[in-house]
């Protein structure tokens, strides 16, 4: 049975080594500079949300990097929703604070939302009554991710189906940052208005709803669909057998290290494998609408994707391919120099002894896990439409959907490493040994 609960998935901090004889030490210093560069211009684009200009451009880019390597580019274009905030705010009596509104965005008009601030906890519970009110969900501490979490999703629900007018839910996590989540790309998850407020932030709101204050929530904005693009770049040699290779490009921020070393090893790889790869035909898939539930692989899935019959492996390269780890500090997170372990390498049965030993060394990595065991984000999509063997990475780094996922959250030697590593065991399937 496949766990597609990534949502549950934690891990905890380790240090990477990253002496001679790491597993990144087989990589040129030419690769390892062109990967640092990848990974520089992938932060240059700035906030990727699906369609946005950021995600555009750095689509653009990618197409054209893949087009110069000797790829035959296929676009597809689909639907995806937006919200561009002109306001977002709480206000309770003298406290305010900015919120996030979370998508599929329900505005509340110029006038905003107004009633009793009434504490809701990670479980649902309240006391006095909802009726009229704006709840304050007080999630439970997670590095959260998704909205389609039970834990996110069911204490939200519990609220509107008791009487509440808006939610407000309070994103607690390892940074006191507010943390953006995933959601249904297809129709709004909520009845009523529904926002996000980080940590740090809400304490004040958690003491007016002691005392049952007023408060008034404001979200104004405007949203709707906007045209964003899938593309896959193929070397169709005639042989009849394809290897696939996919990583999402899109965010709700800048996605530093969320979406930039997977990004750079998907570049890598693709430069690579146009000359070494020779006895197989090569798909490399780039999706956007990563953060509606997977709405561009599933698009993808349907027109551009290799057909499962006649592809010999598929690799996808999700979130968290390679972040900085971070001492926790109260108040100030220290950088460290390591690899956030928080990862998780997920391969078809037959693939774990190899996977072993080529990630031996890259925490996270070292460990890989059956996909029948545990799967996540679209390497779930690989699996159901019939791929394997497969093999794919997911993960929850420290400032993972926040907009601190900034280029201080990039580990580059860790990021060479993972290419090194994934170049390798494209290598070993290839040549018919995984």
């Amino acid at each position: 049975m496949i766990d597609t609960n990534r949502r549950a998935f934690l891990g905890a901090g380790a240090l990477l080594s990253l002496s001679a004889t790491s597993a990144g030490a087989a990589t040129a210093p030419a690769a390892g500079d062109s990967i640092e560069a990848d990974l520089r211009r992938y932060v240059g684009h700035g906030e990727k949300r699906a369609g946005g200009a950021g995600d555009t451009a750095c689509g653009e880019w990618l197409a054209g990097e893949l087009a110069k390597a000797g790829y035959a580019i296929q676009r597809q274009t689909f639907s995806a929703p937006f919200f561009e905030t002109a306001r977002a705010d709480l206000v309770s009596g003298q406290t305010t604070a900015p919120v996030y509104p979370q998508p599929i965005v329900v505005p509340t008009g110029p006038g905003g939302v107004s009633g009793p601030l009434v504490r809701v906890d990670s479980a649902g519970r309240f006391a006095g009554s909802l009726k009229g009110a704006i709840a304050l969900v007080d999630l439970a501490h997670a590095r959260w991710s998704t909205m389609m979490a039970p834990g996110a999703r069911g204490p939200i629900e519990a609220a509107f189906k008791a009487g509440a007018t808006a939610v407000v839910a309070i994103t607690n996590g390892p940074t006191g940052k507010v943390i953006a989540l995933n959601a249904d790309g297809r129709a709004p998850m909520f009845t009523g208005p529904v926002a996000l407020i980080a940590p740090e932030q809400a304490g004040g709101f958690l003491a007016a709803a002691m005392q049952g204050q007023e408060a008034r929530l404001t979200i104004e904005g405007q949203g709707g669909q906007r045209p964003a693009f899938n593309f896959v770049g193929r070397i169709d040699r005639g042989k009849g057998r394809w290897l696939a290779v996919s990583t999402p490009r899109s965010g709700w921020f800048g996605c530093a290290a969320e979406r930039g070393p997977g990004v750079a090893v998907w570049l890598h790889l693709a430069r690579w494998a146009a000359g070494a790869l020779k006895d197989y035909d090569l798909a490399f898939v780039c999706n956007t609408g990563h953060e509606y539930e997977y709405l561009g692989a599933a698009e993808a899935m349907k027109e551009i994707a290799p057909p499962p019959s006649a592809t010999r492996f598929w690799l996808h390269l999700g979130a968290n391919v390679a972040a900085r780890d971070w001492l926790d500090t109260p108040g100030r997170p220290a950088p460290l120099p390591g690899v956030d372990s928080q990862r998780v390498l997920s391969v078809s049965p037959a693939l774990l002894p190899l996977a072993r030993t080529l990630f031996a060394g890259q925490p996270g990595y070292e460990a890989p896990v059956s996909s029948e065991v545990m799967a996540a984000g679209e390497l779930v999509e690989v699996i159901k439409a019939g791929y394997a063997p497969a093999a794919g990475v997911f993960g929850i780094h420290r400032y993972h959907h926040t907009a601190e996922d900034d280029e201080r959250c990039l580990n580059v030697p860790a990021t060479v490493a993972a290419a090194a590593g994934f170049r390798k065991l494209l290598q070993e399937v290839a040549a018919g040994r995984g």
